[in-house]
């Protein structure tokens, strides 16, 4: 008996299903009045940015390329754009960005309504994105100083060891990203050149995260445990799931649930409306047998003992895969663009066709059941 196999759709499909989407379609007219010259509409214009993104192209000059010798992918779009034309496209969305962040928020609105536990828990960190220049202080070894740098907005940042790559210093930018630790799908991001660290863009993206989502937790790695990211969770009214540093308060131990003659007290249950947590002797026969302790970046609200706490934590890792997937799957490295803005913009495109294509896949689902 024959096995039937269902065809996988080819990219011109699904790049004409994406630019058919209430989301983009809305995009695509409010952009249309100042696309640019005559013969080059919004809609081959945006679908020029989800060719370059979703064949994970650098450059703008092999992504015309692409379009103008592929059939299937012209009628797609409607037409064939020139390299100019995508670069003067490049150049008008960088100058309205309100258009593109109405987007997104309808993206993420849609994708909240098919995906229900989408920006419940968030994972946040950042990632480097070396930039396309030289950032050496030297123009040779024992040389003159350099006066003119390629990319002026690019700075030198720490990044870790992965893998087989040291880590160590690099020059150009980090991207950080609030991410659904369910989904592995961008809730909020920012760009930044490299010397930003990452704490202090914490409050930022999780107020970003709050116009469109209302996520329950945020996971950070230990190089968030400082007290004003903290707050920052506490004003995004989600509780912060942090690995603690060896402070001075940590080596003494002051981390540690309270103990008695009895052994280790156990956790037994948050009030979160006081901000508390209790515990509780593990044989009751202490008086009294439970006492409360106020909620502080020692003794959070999911206490670090709990298996609620290692559960999250381990969501963590969905922000790497997100940063893995944009990188090697949408064409977020290597950046063949220089300055803040460009790199930004270059981000936003992979974020969207990653949003939309995300989006389609939610929405084609039930229907195929």
């Amino acid at each position: 008996m024959a096995v039937q196999t269902v065809a996988r759709p080819s990219a011109a499909s699904q790049i004409s299903e994406l630019l058919d989407s209430p989301e983009l379609h809305g995009l695509i007219a409010e952009l249309e009045p100042w696309t640019g010259r005559k013969g080059y509409g919004a809609r081959v214009l945006i679908g020029a940015c989800l060719v370059k993104s979703l064949y994970a192209i650098p450059t703008w000059s092999r992504t015309a390329a692409l379009i103008a010798e592929h059939d299937a992918l012209r009628v797609a779009l409607g037409g064939a754009p020139s390299i100019y034309a995508c670069y003067r496209f490049a150049t008008k969305l960088r100058q309205n960005r309100p258009a593109l962040d109405a987007c997104f928020d309808a993206l993420v609105a849609s994708l909240r309504a098919e995906l229900p536990e989408y920006g419940r828990d968030l994972a946040i960190d950042a990632s480097d994105l070396p930039a396309y220049a030289n950032g050496q202080r030297f123009l040779s070894k024992n040389g003159p100083e350099r006066e003119k740098f390629s990319d002026p907005d690019a700075s030198w940042g720490h990044r870790s060891a992965v893998s087989t790559r040291k880590g160590g210093g690099f020059y150009g930018y980090k991207l950080h990203q609030a991410v659904c630790a369910r989904t592995e799908l961008p809730v909020a991001w920012q760009v930044e050149t490299a010397r930003v660290h990452e704490s202090s863009l914490a409050d930022d993206l999780l107020q970003r995260v709050r116009k469109r989502v209302k996520p329950q937790t945020a996971t950070l790695d230990k190089g968030y445990d400082v007290q004003p990211v903290y707050d920052a969770c506490e004003r995004a009214e989600c509780l912060p799931i942090i690995s603690l540093r060896k402070t001075p308060a940590v080596k003494r131990g002051d981390h540690l649930p309270p103990t008695c003659e009895h052994g280790e007290w156990r956790f037994a249950g948050t009030d979160y409306a006081r901000k508390l947590t209790k515990w509780r002797c593990p044989t009751g026969d202490c008086a009294p047998f439970s006492k409360w302790v106020k909620a502080d970046r020692l003794h959070p609200l999911v206490p670090r003992e709990s298996k609620r706490w290692g559960d999250l934590y381990r969501g963590r890792a969905s922000v790497e895969r997100a940063f893995g997937r944009l990188k090697n799957e949408y064409g977020l490295k290597p950046l063949r663009v220089r300055g803040l803005e460009r790199v930004a913009l270059h981000a936003d495109l992979c974020i969207l066709a990653t949003l939309a294509a995300a989006l389609a896949r939610a929405r084609a689902v039930p229907l195929a059941a």
